[in-house]
């Protein structure tokens, strides 16, 4: 490796936890929006289905994911979670063809993200700067 890649390998546990923290925020904050209409939009109804139920999935692994606590199974419950979303709700096949076939057509670019992004983190953990790494359960990504 030459020196810039060993530079940049040195703070790979710590950009793991950035990616880690944001995806997390963000993730919770569809969640907040689905449960109490904040910051945007409206609430749904309790018990909605699905709508209710996924924001519950993504309030609670969000949270999760953001603080680093349980990262490695949250992570994953979020990443099939937005698996089951982009197969629902923006794969041609399901919805007809007029979605089209690419994700930026269909809409499900962003869902994709979330979903390979939190598998990444579940596969990777949770980084330096979580929970799971102050109790001593966390693998740190390293080269």
């Amino acid at each position: 490796m030459n020196r810039f890649e060993t530079r940049l390998a040195s703070y790979s546990s710590q950009l793991l936890s950035l990616f880690r923290i944001i995806a997390g925020l963000m993730f919770t904050l569809h969640g907040t929006m689905k449960l109490f209409g904040w910051p945007l939009g409206e609430a749904v109804a309790v018990g909605t289905w699905p709508i209710w139920f996924a924001g519950v999935i993504e309030l609670v692994t969000g949270l999760l994911i953001t603080v680093g606590l349980f990262t490695r199974i949250a992570a994953f419950i979020a990443s099939g979670q937005m698996a089951v979303a982009y197969f629902w709700m923006h794969w041609p096949p399901l919805e007809g063809p007029e979605k089209g076939f690419w994700p930026m057509q269909n809409g499900g670019e962003v869902v994709l993200l979330y979903c390979f992004g939190f598998l990444a983190v579940a596969a990777l953990g949770a980084g330096a700067w979580s929970v799971d790494a102050a109790r001593g359960k966390a693998v740190s990504a390293t080269v």
